[in-house]
């Protein structure tokens, strides 16, 4: 099949951003399909193109696949009003592409909603194929942060989302939340799979990578690490509270070690810098081969997110499954599919959203039962081998696509 691939942050395992798009797109050219993919250009991503832009983009081969990236510059530093103009900017001349492309399938993949739009007006104005992928419930999670109040937007994206699902062949949800709430607003027996994130062991199991840690962690320190988004939605503030605590405990071997980028990433650094909290360091964003080295180095992963209930089966986090890649325990804040399942094959610590005391309890814990730990990481493992092995779900993607299209 002539396969378009939309994706708006698409990037290659060079970025320091998610590359499940990268991957499934991958294993669609190996299974003998022919793939473009459309992006733009995204802070922290990569998409292996280079020089400069032609006319609004520039295009070509990256392992295989064919990139489109569009000159449009996007970043989570942008505000509110820049970002969703870009998202339109994106949506516009992705129709455009999927209108005048001759291709057999449109695969689109949010965030955001209006990701989607190309294969709506793909399939009403030129029948052809649409499978949307759903990484975020929209309009249902800003709408639960406050991001988006408005209630003529939340209406129209809720229109959207309607339309999305309703234009689409088949499915494909990140989460039990994610395929309960396509369920809702879908048409009766449409086609809906759960394909969540998975883990890349081949990055992550490279022998040749050593352990790192940062300056201000020694060797015989307890290294927290977060990985990730610095914003909103990550809830960031309740390891500053834990940090806090910690010091307060005099316990000056357990470190927080914050690596990614994010609107509210200065604010956080000046708190812990207000609260002379030494043992908060924060880096910037590194590529995925680095970033493997400094898990490698870490004792505990943390799942943070805001206590919002859309969270809890609603998302499908690139961090967890990094953390059960290099084999990290993982200590998660909020209730959910991922807390349940870190009770269930017992890889780490579940804790109370907002309580800081028990978010150091599960640090102390861990610091001082090493032999625990260790079984800990040993699960951690195995669970990401048996559940979430990348290359297997990319096959279960691909197996998904073509039998959906061979019943069409």
């Amino acid at each position: 099949m002539k396969i378009l691939y939309f994706h708006q942050h698409f990037s290659t395992p060079a970025g320091s951003t998610g590359t499940r798009s990268y991957e499934m797109a991958k294993a669609l050219v190996e299974a003998g399909h022919e793939v473009t993919m459309i992006c733009g250009n995204y802070h922290g991503g990569v998409t292996g193109l280079s020089g400069s832009f032609q006319k609004g983009k520039r295009v070509g081969m990256v392992d295989g696949i064919r990139v489109v990236e569009l000159e449009l510059a996007y970043s989570n530093y942008q505000s509110f009003l820049k970002r969703s103009l870009i998202f339109l900017g994106f949506a516009i001349r992705s129709i455009a592409i999927a209108l005048r492309d001759s291709c057999d399938l449109i695969i689109a993949t949010s965030t955001p909603l209006t990701a989607g739009l190309p294969g709506i007006f793909a399939r009403w104005l030129q029948k052809k194929r649409f499978v949307f992928e759903v990484r975020d419930l929209w309009p249902e999670l800003p709408k639960e942060m406050g991001v988006i109040t408005n209630p003529v937007i939340l209406g129209m994206l809720s229109f959207l989302e309607w339309v999305s699902y309703h234009s689409a062949h088949s499915c494909i949800g990140l989460s039990p939340g994610i395929v309960k709430g396509i369920k809702k607003r879908s048409r009766r027996g449409l086609p809906i799979t759960m394909i969540p994130n998975g883990c890349d062991f081949e990055l992550f199991y490279d022998n040749g990578i050593k352990p790192l840690r940062p300056a201000g962690v020694d060797e015989r320190d307890f290294m927290a690490v977060f990985t990730g988004t610095h914003g909103i939605a990550n809830g960031l503030d309740a390891v500053i509270d834990a940090a806090e605590v910690i010091k307060q405990r005099y316990r000056r071997d357990i470190k927080f070690v914050f690596i990614g980028d994010g609107r509210l990433k200065d604010r956080l650094r000046n708190d812990a810098k207000r609260k002379k909290l030494d043992n908060c360091i924060f880096l910037d964003p590194v590529p995925k081969g680095q970033l493997v080295s400094y898990m490698k180095g870490a004792n505990i992963g943390l799942m943070i997110l805001a206590d919002i209930p859309a969270f809890y089966y609603g998302t499908s986090p690139n961090k967890f499954f990094d953390y059960l890649s290099v084999g990290l325990p993982v200590l998660n804040n909020y209730h959910g599919w991922l807390a349940e399942m870190i009770k269930k094959f017992g890889f780490g610590y579940s804790v109370e959203p907002g309580n800081a005391d028990s978010f150091a309890d599960a640090l102390e814990d861990a610091a001082d039962q090493p032999e625990k730990l260790k079984q800990m990481s040993s699960m951690s493992k195995k669970t990401g081998q048996r559940l979430f092995d990348r290359k297997k779900l990319a096959v279960k993607f691909v197996t998904w696509i073509e039998e959906t299209e061979e019943n069409k």
